[in-house]
């Protein structure tokens, strides 16, 4: 599955990221490779919690549904791929 990233940067910080559709899962990292790596790896975590947790896996969505937003004005934009089939547990897919 591939979800949306937001990478932003603030002077004097780090690249954050927020990924959207996974409400409180974010990283950051030195370079925009170093957010995209740890943004993989925290959604990763994120969903493996939720399987844990039995809760389901929320789908992934565009883009274009956050660029709008005042949240997310000044972030670049990336997608990024998790292979679902890695984490432990039951796949469920919500819409």
């Amino acid at each position: 599955m591939r979800y949306p990233i937001a990478i932003h940067k603030d002077v004097d910080s780090d690249y954050g990221v927020t990924v959207p559709d996974l409400p409180g899962c974010f990283s950051a990292g030195d370079s925009i490779d170093d957010a995209i790596t740890a943004a993989a790896e925290a959604i990763e975590c994120h969903l493996e919690g939720l399987l844990m947790d039995g809760e389901p896996i929320p789908s992934a969505t565009s883009i274009e549904k956050y660029q709008q937003s005042p949240d997310y004005r000044d972030s670049d934009w990336f997608w990024v791929d998790v292979d679902l089939s890695q984490l432990a547990g039951e796949v469920q897919h919500t819409n």
